[in-house]
């Protein structure tokens, strides 16, 4: 119990809350009647209700997983869909209200913004408080906004994109989200322009007994270049909150995007987020991922290689502490000749944590001279953890090269006793150890992100390993 009582002091700076205090919030569970009226309050076109109410009935019609974490302590009964803060969104941050403006200041954005950011979005449950973005982008013709901003001003250029990378039948929590989505990022980069600083959304989750939907929809026109990032936290509490948010990413032919992620949700989230990449002719994605909260996670990012020469690379690491199960992984498919991928995954678990690596590679008839590599490692600090590998490799063709590396293990005593016999304790040696197991996330990141990265690795290490 005071091991417990530790890791939740430590967290103080993720898990500070402030009141439940609203404009308005939505009754628990799921209708037609809650659907619509997300709907009218945020004076939605008629086309986009529709694909609210076909999504709903959708939702109703599939099954939750089979495989995978339980989740059966999930009852959208006690779950409100929609919460809305009670303010609307400012473009000062002097703006903001104090209360949300100091939840913010803690998590360190305002900061982040001045000193090396292009522009930034704070959502604050359900809805995003603050956007901004630097006078010359906008001249550029770059669109950073808001999404339910992106349904009223840019219609064609939302109705377009919108549920066309990820459909709304693609599996029940997707569904879910189509019904009842709200807040999130818009972001269009016209062709041939270069973004030289990072563009950020921060999404935190304050309600308890909630859900949190934002959908992210970035379009990266011929060669251009972005790189976005993406932060995620919450206050822990004892009922379950829920997160079932969508990434939809368009690359055009040559374009380049960076896609960054360091999720801290509270122990008490169900994190069944779905991410997805469609990449065109000569275009690449990266994608850096870095997971550290959340009761369960399902997290399966995923790259299509679209166009002949497209290419992504995937970095992700997981901790998974005690009662955490985290099931992480990434899909990659080649449909076009020339492609290629390189996965390279890490996980940690302590505590009795799981820590889950599911992947899928598909190499279609037509990838010929195509090209993948998976390196998947898992460190398991004690032996009350688990760590697995369940990867399923479908290459339909001859012409193609694909290797997978899958490695798990726990923390070498010969290198323990090393680092001991060069003055170190057995617990700043063994924290080394993981820190350098995590350095190939870490270096992908940028500073600040970095540094928040191992700050995490080090408050849940805290009082835990030895």
């Amino acid at each position: 119990m005071a091991k417990t009582q530790l890791e939740e002091l430590n967290r103080n700076i993720y898990d500070f809350k402030n009141p439940d205090d609203y404009s308005f919030k939505a009754k628990g569970g799921l209708s037609r009647e809650i659907v619509e009226d997300i709907s009218r309050r945020k004076n939605e076109p008629k086309w986009m209700l529709d694909i609210r109410l076909k999504a709903l009935e959708t939702y109703n019609k599939l099954s939750l997983p089979t495989w995978g974490p339980d989740l059966s302590e999930l009852n959208m009964d006690e779950i409100s869909t929609y919460v809305q803060p009670k303010t609307e969104m400012k473009d000062k941050w002097e703006d903001v209200p104090s209360e949300i403006k100091n939840t913010f200041d803690k998590l360190g954005i305002p900061e982040a913004e001045k000193q090396y950011l292009a522009g930034v979005g704070a959502q604050y449950d359900s809805e995003v408080v603050y956007h901004s973005i630097k006078a010359d982008l906008l001249k550029k013709g770059v669109i950073y906004t808001d999404m339910e901003s992106a349904v009223r001003e840019y219609p064609d250029l939302v109705r377009e994109y919108f549920t066309k990378c990820v459909p709304l039948f693609e599996h029940k929590f997707i569904a879910l989200h189509y019904a009842v989505w709200s807040g999130g990022s818009f972001v269009y980069v016209p062709s041939g322009v270069e973004l030289d600083q990072p563009l950020q959304s921060y999404f935190r989750l304050n309600s308890p007994e909630s859900g949190q939907f934002e959908h992210t929809l970035i379009i990266v026109d011929k060669g251009a270049k972005l790189h976005f990032i993406e932060g995620c936290s919450a206050p822990k509490y004892n009922k379950v909150n829920l997160h079932a948010g969508c990434v939809e990413l368009f690359v055009k032919e040559g374009a380049y995007l960076r896609y960054s992620t360091i999720e801290n949700w509270s122990k008490n989230m169900l994190n069944l987020n779905t991410k997805k990449a469609i990449i065109e002719k000569n275009g690449k994605v990266d994608w850096v991922s870095g997971s550290f909260g959340s009761k369960i996670s399902m997290l399966y990012p995923m790259s299509i290689l679209k166009g002949e020469n497209a290419k992504t690379e995937y970095t992700g690491i997981s901790f998974a502490g005690a009662n955490q199960n985290l099931d992480t992984g990434f899909k990659v498919v080649h449909a076009a000749k020339n492609t290629s991928s390189v996965v390279n995954s890490r996980s940690i678990s302590k505590n009795g944590g799981i820590a889950t690596y599911r992947a899928l590679v598909k190499i279609l008839p037509e990838a010929t001279n195509s090209k993948c590599s998976v390196s998947c490692d898992g460190l398991m600090l004690d032996s009350l953890s688990k760590s697995d590998t369940i990867p399923v490799n479908d290459v339909q063709t001859s012409d193609a090269e694909f290797s997978h590396e899958a490695k798990v293990g726990k923390i070498s005593e010969k290198a323990i006793f090393y680092l001991m016999s060069r003055g170190l304790s057995e617990d700043d040696a063994k924290a080394m150890i993981v820190r350098g197991f995590a350095s190939p996330v870490s270096k992908e990141l940028p500073l600040e992100y970095a540094v928040e990265m191992n700050r995490l690795i080090n408050l849940e290490l805290e009082g835990a390993i030895g």
